[in-house]
């Protein structure tokens, strides 16, 4: 408290010009409407900088959990395309046992593409449902294949690996082949065994055929950088320019065909 005394006696000529010159200026604003306004101008201006400056350090901070939002959007979004053939209005949410395929959002936590078999590591696994031979795809297409799951993770298969298989198509044609990797670049995979009969153009859309138990029809791939005819086999191998940067991926989709055991049943039987 005697500091206080002390600060005052030492600085009361200060304190005094400050209040007088407060008091003068509060004056001043309050009789002159020209003054008052500049004021409430300025102010306004000073909080809505204060304001501006918080939300977007508010926002910044809320970006995981927006995009975790987004992720589920595009899961509804997702069901809601591939399950086109229920009543739009009678669709339930993407965890109904009712869908065909049903789309859990998963992170890349690993992602290889320098090598000849590279593989993707998710965050979700066996206890989220997840199991082998499930469908691994992103916003803008086809990413690879479940390999192996564990509790929490599981390991993907990228169609960068040269033991990827896949069935693909012409989207205009509806001529399928095999969807492969020879290797090379990041970029480009191949689309082979597409019959000479084919016509097609560079430039034209590759999708997903729709003809395995794992991937629906139509889920994006690329487009046909160029093509060659093998003239004894009769079949045409096209480079496709994929619609992914393999080498820059968050964000995932995992696909679980809900009559695939079913269908694999039904055709090992066939088999037999």
């Amino acid at each position: 408290m005697q500091q206080i005394i002390n600060f005052i006696i030492r600085n009361k000529n200060f304190l005094l010009f400050a209040l007088l010159f407060g008091i003068s200026l509060i004056f001043t604003i309050q009789s002159h409407s020209y003054h008052r306004s500049k004021f409430i101008n300025s102010a306004n201006f000073l909080t809505g900088g204060i304001y501006n400056s918080v939300n977007n350090v508010s926002s910044y901070f809320n970006l995981k959990s927006q995009n975790q939002l987004l992720a589920e959007e595009n899961n509804r979004l997702n069901a809601r395309l591939f399950n086109q053939n229920m009543e739009s209005d009678s669709i339930p949410t993407d965890s109904s046992s009712t869908l065909k395929y049903k789309f859990t959002p998963a992170n890349i936590i690993r992602n290889s593409y320098a090598s000849s078999s590279n593989f993707l590591l998710l965050n979700k696994g066996k206890n989220d449902s997840i199991q082998e031979d499930f469908g691994v795809i992103s916003s803008l297409g086809l990413v690879g294949i479940i390999d192996h799951t564990s509790g929490n993770y599981a390991t993907v298969i990228s169609i960068l690996n040269t033991s990827s298989q896949i069935s693909a198509q012409l989207q205009k044609t509806n001529h399928f082949g095999t969807l492969k990797w020879d290797g090379k670049s990041p970029e480009i995979v191949q689309l082979i065994d597409i019959p000479k009969a084919a016509t097609f153009t560079n430039g034209d859309t590759i999708v997903t055929s729709g003809r395995s138990s794992i991937f629906p029809k139509g889920i994006l791939v690329g487009t046909v950088e160029n093509s060659k005819l093998d003239v004894a086999e009769n079949f045409y191998e096209i480079n496709v320019r994929l619609f992914n940067d393999m080498t820059n991926l968050e964000h995932v989709y995992i696909i679980e065909n809900k009559d695939r055991e079913e269908i694999e049943n039904l055709l090992n039987t066939a088999d037999e």
